[in-house]
């Protein structure tokens, strides 16, 4: 981290625009820095401020595009709500006040790639997002997958970068960039390439390579059908030639879509999606199962609840959990051969007072990875996402560290395992969502 972005970080506590506070640095860039906020005008609602530096810009020109958007509505486009001047010990700022997610597509990868039955539950939402912005004269312009996020459940793409069709801006192209827009300005064309260079890099957790003498994109073969037919027409170079977010939406709600998911392009021959996890958002079918699980479950278990609010808990292998899974949560995957999968012995819940609780509006999750010795200690705990607040971070990261594990077994032999823990904060409970990721 720079030492200018480190003196930007020192920003918390201030005030901008005498209404939103700068609650905690989120992160940034050499250009701007986001921060956890509130809206006090309207019940203390958590949102997220972006703060951008005006050197080289128009500033009239960029709060008239965010006054544009924050006029946009859809269901899967995150909302804009103020934005202004400001001036921070000396440095003259614009700021957008924006809508909090949970999590961003970003966070995930790292972790894993995504399924098809995930990737078919993410194209549909952010399709029909932007199949309303280009009929509105709008582009997005920075489709990847940082800008792909989840708001309870429900997948939303970013506003804060959108552009009139054709409108140019003075930054530097990248990885997810269509070759022309530097040239042209942002289009629905140019969207559409960033869309597929997205697609590849959620299903191989790699960024697409450049085949220049092709005419197109280097797509992997392992992308299993239709997705590598949908990232073909998206990157392909002549922006005329690729397919309509229109397009999109006609393939993922034919009949035969998810059908054809896990095709091989290559061989032909179908992918076993099994032996990877299978979600990323909470997708229907299987809240409906963990509902009729939860049910039966109380028939039997009484009025036990599932995990305590605070303190030391037990848990069975034996026993089912009746909790439905948080956002982007990794779901387990099944054992290879020769590999028994490890448990959860011992959950340590994070100490938290009930004054730090009863600030809490809806929830704060922190994910957490846990890497677990052959004894079943935790040797190791790093955050995966910090989420909004610190104080409740801290306090998930040393929980993590007591956590005990059975130990999976490699041929016979207790082996070292690595886990995710998804902690959710409420107002009233505390809830845990373990998954073993390795081996």
């Amino acid at each position: 981290m720079s030492t200018a972005t480190e003196l930007r970080k020192n920003w918390e506590g201030r005030v901008v625009d005498e209404q939103f506070p700068l609650r905690q640095w989120l992160g940034g860039s050499d250009h701007s820095d986001v921060f956890l906020t509130q809206r006090t005008g309207t019940g203390s609602q958590k949102a997220v401020i972006k703060l951008i530096r005006t050197e080289g810009l128009d500033e009239a020109a960029q709060l008239s595009r965010w006054a544009s958007a924050a006029k946009l509505s859809h269901p899967h486009l995150l909302r804009l709500f103020e934005c202004g001047r400001c001036m921070i010990d000396g440095t003259r700022l614009l700021y957008v006040v924006m809508e909090f997610a949970d999590e961003n597509l970003a966070e995930i990868l790292p972790l894993r790639a995504l399924s098809p039955s995930e990737v078919s539950e993410l194209l549909r939402p952010t399709a029909e997002a932007l199949a309303y912005l280009h009929g509105s004269g709008f582009a997005h312009g920075r489709i990847r997958p940082s800008n792909i996020m989840a708001i309870d459940n429900r997948v939303k793409i970013s506003a804060d970068s959108l552009r009139q069709i054709g409108e140019r801006d003075k930054r530097i192209p990248a990885t997810y960039d269509a070759p022309e827009v530097a040239a042209t300005g942002a289009s629905p064309a140019s969207d559409m390439w960033s869309l597929g260079a997205t697609l590849v890099a959620i299903m191989t957790q790699r960024e697409m390579q450049i085949d220049s003498k092709g005419g197109s994109a280097a797509i992997p073969y392992q992308i299993p059908q239709p997705f590598y037919r949908l990232a073909q027409l998206c990157l392909r170079f002549d922006p005329r030639a690729r397919c309509t977010a229109g397009d999109i939406l006609s393939q993922v709600q034919s009949e035969t879509f998810p059908a054809r998911a896990g095709v091989s392009a290559k061989t032909g021959q179908t992918h076993i999606p099994q032996a990877r996890p299978k979600r990323w958002i909470v997708v229907p079918i299987v809240v409906a199962a963990i509902l009729i699980v939860a049910w039966a479950g109380s028939k039997f278990m009484g009025r036990q609840p599932a995990i305590p609010a605070a303190g030391t808990h037990t848990a069975p292998p034996s026993t089912p959990t009746a909790q439905s899974p948080a956002p982007f949560s990794e779901s387990k995957k099944p054992a290879q051969k020769g590999i028994v999968r490890g448990s959860v012995l011992q959950q340590v819940q994070p100490d938290v007072s009930r004054s730090a609780q009863n600030t809490i509006n809806g929830h704060v999750k922190v994910g957490i990875q846990a890497s677990v010795d052959a004894s079943g200690n935790v040797s190791q705990a790093k955050f995966v996402s910090a989420g909004p607040s610190r104080y409740f971070a801290e306090r998930a990261l040393a929980a993590a560290r007591k956590w005990k594990f059975t130990p999976p077994q490699v041929e016979g032999q207790a082996a070292a395992s690595e886990w995710i823990l998804r902690f959710q904060f409420g107002r009233t409970n505390i809830q845990a969502f373990p998954s073993e990721i390795k081996p």
